[in-house]
């Protein structure tokens, strides 16, 4: 608060300072509570691929591109969630799927797959 009184008003300092003394309490909640990190870095480092996918993917060359990709790019985020190696996952899947009955094409999908023997 004092050093907001000692920078004249409008600029972009004085703003700033402003800026954090409105959400000085969310600023300095990481230190009464230990489980609360200090920064987000971990959950940008996770969605950091998808923001940059969403960037790219704007030039898949046209629509059906478009929704193909965004179909397997799902499909590796999802053998990802479910413990997969993405590669193992897709090299396996693809390997298997022409001979795989329609019937059972359920057992290919993340949540249900096992290495094939």
């Amino acid at each position: 608060l004092v050093q907001r009184q000692q920078v004249p008003g409008g600029g972009a300092t004085f703003r700033a300072i402003d800026y954090s003394l409105n959400r000085w309490s969310a600023l300095t909640h990481y230190l009464n509570d230990p489980q609360v990190p200090i920064d987000n870095n971990w959950i940008e480092n996770q969605i950091r691929p998808v923001a940059l996918g969403r960037k790219n993917w704007m030039f898949a060359g046209s629509l059906r591109a478009g929704k193909r990709a965004a179909a397997i790019m799902s499909l590796i985020h999802s053998a990802r969630l479910n413990g997969h190696d993405p590669y193992n996952y897709m090299k396996d899947v693809l390997e298997r799927l022409p001979l795989q009955p329609f019937s059972r094409i359920g057992e290919l999908l993340p949540h249900n797959w096992k290495l094939a023997q």
